[in-house]
């Protein structure tokens, strides 16, 4: 797979992902404004990638500024960490990826700030090459899951465009397959972005991974036939007690797979696990503007003025999620006990 995102001397370069599947053209970031607009833009998306691209939007924030005395730059660079934190409410790794960066700075209280410029982004270079290690992990622990022979369900896209590399759920399934399982992938198209038809599909096709797209609405008549045997999705937020907040339709999927008795398992890096959250009810889903739902490009596909609701997220219980496999092992119930165990 091309690099989701990357250092390019002095700029940061990220797939643009509006443009998958017909074109993979580059995004240029030149400064903490240019990542910002990226991430609330959805050029780049998915939990552990928006953490990645925040810290490399510090990181070129922090070179812009212009400061003698390390009491200055803290003082602007808290300013530009403050906008990063806002750039979008409901993945948790964004936030924790800031107050890593955040640690960096208080960390070198001592030292110039040229060397401090350069510490952040040697350290936002390690958080991308973490991600991608940590990707690795959770395939090796979620592939145990997998039967020999398996038809998976995912929903959305939690795949290698999603993070720093490998992917989380897609990196159980790329686990699996270079195992040797036959293993066949059923993606729900993901509507309104489409994220399982034009990225799941694409990196699944790229790796040779047999996957066929369906219609949201059909995967609960296709468990009813018995031709689903699992679900793994990612997670952009998992609260304390197992709460998953995940993209929205995750929901339906969860309740669907519980009622024909289908092990649904959510991949995810300890980074997305929110014990600060009592639940799911705590965390802030966002809602992105209405015509979304009704237009695809420059087209109108619905009435013009329809009122439309746009949730992008929604929030699974605990109580239909199977396991949560993690960089550090699969967790299972009861989740507050065991989450909290591996912190």
């Amino acid at each position: 797979m091309v690099p989701t995102i990357k250092w390019q001397g002095s700029q940061v370069w990220m797939i643009d992902q509006r443009r998958l599947p017909s074109k993979v053209q580059w995004y240029v970031c030149s400064s903490c404004s240019d990542v910002i607009r990226a991430i609330r833009t959805m050029v780049i998306r998915g939990a552990p990638a928006i953490g990645i691209a925040a810290a490399m939007g510090l990181a070129l924030g922090a070179r812009a500024i212009r400061a003698r005395s390390y009491e200055t730059f803290r003082a602007q660079f808290l300013k530009l960490a403050e906008k990063m934190s806002q750039a979008r409410p409901t993945a948790v790794n964004l936030v924790w990826a800031v107050e890593r960066m955040k640690a960096m700075v208080e960390s070198l209280a001592d030292s110039p700030v040229e060397q401090i410029k350069e510490a952040l982004r040697l350290e936002s270079q390690r958080i991308l090459d973490e991600d991608i290690e940590c990707n690795r992990r959770i395939g090796r622990f979620g592939e145990a899951l997998v039967p020999k022979k398996a038809t998976i369900l995912t929903h959305c896209n939690a795949g290698a465009l999603a993070t720093g590399g490998y992917g989380t759920a897609l990196g159980v399934i790329r686990a699996a397959h270079e195992k040797g399982k036959k293993i066949e992938v059923m993606a729900d198209e993901t509507r309104p972005w489409l994220q399982g038809l034009r990225l799941t599909s694409f990196e699944l096709m790229e790796d040779k991974i047999p996957v066929t797209v369906i219609v949201d609405n059909a995967a609960g008549s296709l468990m009813r036939q018995g031709r689903i045997d699992l679900v793994i999705t990612g997670a952009d937020r998992i609260a304390a007690n197992g709460d998953v907040a995940n993209k929205i339709g995750t929901y339906q999927v969860a309740v669907l797979a519980k009622a024909n008795g289908i092990p649904f398992y959510v991949a995810a890096p300890t980074s997305t696990i929110d014990l600060s959250l009592r639940s799911g009810d705590e965390i802030p889903v966002e809602h992105r503007p209405a015509e979304e739902i009704y237009r695809i490009g420059r087209r109108l596909f619905g009435p013009r003025g329809v009122k439309a609701i746009n949730p992008v997220f929604d929030i699974t219980p605990s109580k239909y999620v199977t396991a949560i496999i993690t960089e550090k092992g699969v967790v299972r119930p009861p989740f507050r006990r065991n989450l909290a165990k591996l912190f």
